[in-house]
């Protein structure tokens, strides 16, 4: 007997911008490349795996969708694929599979089991067409090829040009201010000939053009080297900070006696240097001997492929994974996936796929396409992990945000900070507990006044440090510095150091010992190291070597201790009038690309001393909800009043475990915002609320507990790091390198992992010390 669910009329193929999941399941890495295949559903387009776990059958038991399309992929043998073409431009070449694989397709229906649908019947042909034709949710979303597009902008659009004068004498050969014949510019406006930024790896540059549009307003330049008779080249737009195109080139450069015809290129352009600078940041795969690592795998050992510039993503992905509050929180082998029927866009769904993925070890297994290609020839170097693709994962962590949402290289660190908010308002329901809390610690700054010696606490709650790395070149070594002990950053950090307030108490202007300690100290501690310095007002890398030790460090020393009972604490101070910004440190922010409001917030939280200090504390709080609004002085946190405030709001919270005491009073000090109340919540763990009466503390700090240990010993060591090659955070290569722990005999040694390639290694030492993420372990 036919099914009689496929004759069914409402049964739609998919729509042009509507998700279809045909490549790996929802809740699982499972994919068409299994043996069982991929079931995709021809209601809803839900991909679920068909094989033991049988996600798609789940799938149907919840929601009722009977007709499922199974999709089976199978690798042709090919020969070994030719060695990559040379890169030469930004962009991720698009793949075709019809060379690759075979693949089968049946249609099933979960409601009439052994009964065989006929792929003829009704729309099924048509719905069938459309699943397997439509672009799927990975290519869709991450994978599908994409490159660097330049537009023009209102100031190479509306350009003025000044008079010609003696345009046909300037010496287009050299700079107007130098003696720099290389990576020169010209400024379209007025003629101006200057050298640009120094390229690492590539031209010398003393940024007089980038002077040179500081101090006259100009906006465009184009770089001479880079002109071709196509009448393509570099336009840089210096009010946008941004590359551009120009639409009228040859019009602009013929004004200044300049012609395409004729024109040869003689410089790479910078879209040709970036992509040739990021492939030079390899991490070595050899041991000291030279012999290549060879792959490991197991449980724990699984790679995560890179979807173009996502390196930064699994490195830290993998890091936090390593620790046993998210292990604990989001692997569950023997549980069902939650209950959601669009499981794509369920973060609590994703992030149990990716823990799964990542600790099973069920997808840690050499690649078998390259296994069958080598084996058809007489190659014999390793064969790693095809690399399970984060795709559902990056584009849901990445929803909503301006650069996450892209498919540039980001900072890792920034990532980080992204992670453990979006996993704080995430909700953690059945005694589930956020992992992030194990990262959570208090930080206690304390200000004494230089003259009359008041004083005044601060208690923030913090899930990450950012420590400064002091750069001591060696003078005999261009760009070579002495190595810094990871202790010396941590003295720095919590080293004390003077600002310029002026004391309420006493009214004098001599200032304040300001410094910053550990009240409490985490399970997990993550710290970002900062080894930054501006190089013509742009921020530059450092390779500054940080010994960090195998053994544990002692961080006692680092606690704030007990307060003196005889200090006398200082007033306070109900309104704060006016804050001006310390302009030499704003500019210093302002030329790294920080916006405005973020600078002065970091400028006024830092006791306005300089650029450094506020640099440390925005790199702190760039997930703040708040960050990006305007900072308001003359009122007191928490002094609105907590009438009328939207009960499914206060409802929302105490899904995520806040008393309803505690959500009104969070709520009132945020406007009503349920993410800036969340934060609130975390920040300000001992914040009293008079409307709440004296009990209402107690009754928070008793469901919440202390943020963190203020016990002793306090001992920590180093669990796993995020490795960094490149001179920007926002280019180059990230790799983690993880301490993983011999099943055989318990003890311990170093696993790399880069990308798909997962590896044992033996050499961490160097990789440690020019990490940019650490992650430490309380022990």
């Amino acid at each position: 007997m036919a099914c009689v669910h496929a004759g069914a009329t409402d049964l739609r193929p998919p729509g042009p911008t509507q998700d279809v999941y045909r490549e790996d399941c929802t809740q699982c890495f499972d994919s068409i490349d299994d043996e069982a295949g991929l079931n995709v559903c021809l209601h809803c387009f839900n991909g679920g795996c068909a094989g033991d776990r049988n996600h798609g059958l789940l799938h149907f038991q919840r929601f009722g969708h009977a007709l499922a399309l199974n999709i089976r992929r199978t690798p042709k043998k090919v020969q070994r694929d030719e060695p990559p073409q040379k890169m030469s431009k930004l962009a991720i070449a698009a793949e075709t599979d019809e060379d690759r694989y075979n693949v089968a397709t049946s249609v099933i229906c979960y409601a009439c089991p052994g009964e065989n649908v006929d792929k003829n019947t009704g729309n099924i042909p048509v719905i069938i067409d459309g699943v397997m034709n439509a672009m799927s949710f990975t290519k869709r979303e991450e994978v599908k090829a994409w490159e660097q597009e330049f537009v023009p902008c209102e100031h190479t659009l509306c350009l003025v040009q000044a008079d010609t004068g003696d345009a046909g004498t300037k010496d287009l050969n050299q700079c107007s201010a130098c003696d720099l014949k290389e990576n020169l510019w010209i400024c379209l406006e007025c003629g101006n000939i200057a050298c640009g930024r120094n390229q690492h790896g590539g031209a010398r540059g003393n940024s007089h053009a980038l002077a040179h549009a500081d101090y006259t307003s100009h906006a465009v330049a184009v770089k001479l080297g880079s002109i071709s008779v196509e009448g393509t080249a570099d336009i840089y737009c210096y009010r946008c900070n941004e590359e551009r195109t120009d639409p009228e080139l040859a019009n602009h450069l013929a004004h200044w006696g300049i012609h395409l015809a004729g024109r040869t290129k003689t410089e790479k352009s910078l879209m040709e240097m970036q992509v040739e600078h990021n492939m030079q940041w390899e991490f070595s795969m050899t041991s000291e001997d030279g012999r290549e690592l060879l792959p490991i795998y197991g449980p724990g050992l699984t790679g995560l492929a890179n979807l173009g510039n996502s390196c930064y993503l699994s490195s830290v992905m993998q890091c936090v994974f390593s620790t046993p509050a998210f292990q604990s929180r989001y692997y569950d082998p023997d549980g069902q996936p939650p209950p959601c029927q669009t499981p794509a866009q369920d973060l609590e769904t994703q992030m149990r796929k990716l823990a799964d993925g990542l600790l099973s070890g069920r997808y840690s297994r050499p690649d078998s396409r390259v296994a069958m290609s080598m084996a058809s020839s007489e190659a014999s170097s390793p064969i790693h992990q095809k690399g399970l693709l984060p795709a559902m994962f990056k584009h849901l962590i990445g929803k909503g945000h301006p650069e996450f949402k892209t498919m540039r290289q980001q900072d890792a660190f920034e990532f980080l900070l992204h992670l453990f908010k979006n996993v704080s308002l995430s909700k953690h329901l059945d005694g589930r507990a956020n992992p992030v809390e194990n990262f959570r610690f208090q930080v206690e700054q304390r200000l004494q006044c230089l003259v009359c010696e008041k004083v005044r606490y601060k208690v923030d709650v913090q899930d990450n440090i950012s420590i400064a790395v002091p750069a001591r070149r060696i003078a005999e070594v261009e760009g070579k510095f002495e190595a810094v002990q990871f202790s010396e950053c941590l003295d720095i950090f919590t080293a004390k150091e003077v600002v310029e307030l002026t004391c309420p108490a006493c009214q004098s202007a001599a200032g304040f010992s300001k410094q910053t300690k550990f009240k409490t100290l985490p399970q997990e501690l993550a710290v970002n190291a900062r080894r930054f310095e501006l190089v013509n007002w742009v921020p530059t890398k450092l390779d500054i070597p940080v010994i960090v030790s195998d053994d544990p460090i002692d961080m006692v020393s680092y606690l704030a201790g007990q307060h003196d009972p005889n200090e006398e604490l200082l007033p306070e101070v109900e309104e704060v009038v006016s804050f001006s910004p310390n302009s030499e440190a704003l500019n210093q922010l302002l030329a790294m690309g920080f916006p405005v409001t973020r600078c002065e917030k970091a400028l006024h939280a830092t006791g306005n001393s300089d650029a450094e200090a506020a640099m440390t504390w925005l790199f702190s709080h760039m997930e703040d909800p708040d960050i990006d609004e305007p900072m308001v002085l003359d009122q007191k946190s928490g002094s609105q009043s907590s009438a009328g405030q939207d009960e499914s709001q206060i409802a929302q919270l105490g899904e995520m475990g806040i008393e309803p005491s505690r959500a009104q009073k969070a709520l009132a000090a945020t406007n009503g915002d349920v993410e800036r109340a969340v934060d609130w919540v975390f920040t300000h763990p001992d914040d009293g609320d008079e409307a709440m009466g004296n009990d209402g503390n107690a009754e928070v700090a008793q469901t919440y507990g202390p943020v963190g240990y203020d016990t002793v010993p306090a001992r920590y060591q180093l669990r796993s790091i995020v490795c960094h090659k490149g001179t920007s955070v926002h280019a180059g290569h990230y790799v983690a390198f993880i301490r993983k722990t011999r099943a055989s005999d318990q003890s311990s040694s170093w696993v790399l992992f880069n990308d798909e390639k997962v590896v044992e290694c033996d050499k961490v030492d160097d990789m440690k010390q020019t990490a940019y993420l650490y992650f430490l372990t309380r022990v």
